[in-house]
């Protein structure tokens, strides 16, 4: 052999190296610098068909949670949506025990407590009112057209629930919203998005609750969101369609003004929402259970039964004050 024909040490790793850069992509296994990190996904324990409903005075809502079907996922005590017009609304009406969320997305309400809080909530705004040891109140439609919103009620824990009633208002243009992609935004109404972009509501809440408004401007377009270990919640889709991925490539279809329960995570664990129509909206609302007694009439959520009875009575003799 040539002198010249051998291959040094170093020429045949050049040559080997070269060889490594030229091969097909698709020889290639990509390596996943996440794939240690990839989480179970949540598991969908409940489908609620929103069904209508009167409330109020000549009111329909559209009622998930805290109808026949669901009467409680822990920490949720109610979710409906509704749409109505003068002179119907909401007149005025005791609470104690828990917090009302009401996030307007069309319209303007007017609200007035037994305190002489007078407020106005527009388009895009958010009241949430902590009911505490009693408040009555009245929510109806301010100006014309179509009052549209959603209704949120969260349970207070017991050493909460005879604080003193107290609000806090965020203006639409205190939300915080990010464009996650061409065609997904994000609101977050309550809690903090621990997801790759973080977000963080101002609201200072008394339970631990996310609550995040998606819009998803495209058919078959999926959204994943962490939702953080010992949460549970649910999806409710506003408008539009899709279904939650589950593990083992099933999915539960999530059809409009429908809520998808998700049973207790055990650990950090990923929701993930795929869009079968052009445009659609749904809210992601999760929190930790507080795995504490309950009774429950109309208005007044408290511990025990006595508790209930207590609440009657204090309303009835004016202690609501």
């Amino acid at each position: 052999m040539a002198i010249n024909s051998m291959i040094t040490k170093r020429e045949l790793f050049e040559f080997k190296k070269k060889q490594l850069f030229i091969q097909p992509l698709d020889k290639f296994i990509p390596i996943d610098n996440n794939m240690s990190q990839q989480r179970p996904l949540v598991k969908v324990i409940k489908k609620i068909i929103g069904k209508e409903q009167s409330e109020g005075v000549g009111v329909r809502v559209i009622r998930t949670l805290g109808s026949g079907q669901v009467s409680y996922h822990d920490p949720f005590l109610l979710l409906d949506e509704a749409k109505l017009s003068k002179p119907a609304g909401f007149p005025s009406h005791p609470h104690r025990g828990f917090e009302t969320v009401s996030y307007l997305l069309q319209g303007s309400m007017r609200h007035e407590d037994n305190q002489g809080n007078v407020g106005m909530l527009g388009t895009g705004d958010v009241q949430w009112m902590t009911a505490g040891r009693g408040v009555i109140h009245s929510e109806m439609p301010a100006g014309e057209g179509i009052m549209h919103g959603i209704q949120l009620w969260v349970n207070l824990k017991a050493k909460d629930k005879m604080v003193d009633p107290h609000y806090q208002d965020l203006r639409a243009s205190e939300i915080p919203k990010k464009q996650l992609d061409e065609f997904t935004t994000l609101s977050v109404i309550g809690g903090k998005r621990s997801s790759n972009v973080e977000l963080e509501s101002p609201l200072k809440l008394l339970t631990t609750v996310l609550y995040f408004h998606v819009k998803i401007a495209k058919n078959g377009h999926a959204y994943r969101e962490i939702i953080p270990k010992g949460y549970q919640g649910l999806v409710y889709v506003i408008e539009g369609s899709g279904k939650i991925i589950q593990e083992n490539n099933a999915s539960e279809n999530a059809p409009e003004k429908s809520a998808l329960l998700f049973k207790e995570t055990t650990e950090d664990q990923t929701l993930e929402f795929e869009t079968a129509s052009d445009v659609t909206q749904f809210l992601v609302i999760a929190g930790e259970p507080m795995k504490e007694p309950m009774a429950r009439y109309g208005p007044f959520v408290m511990n025990t039964q006595e508790e209930i009875y207590q609440a009657f009575d204090d309303y009835e003799s004016g202690k609501f004050q």
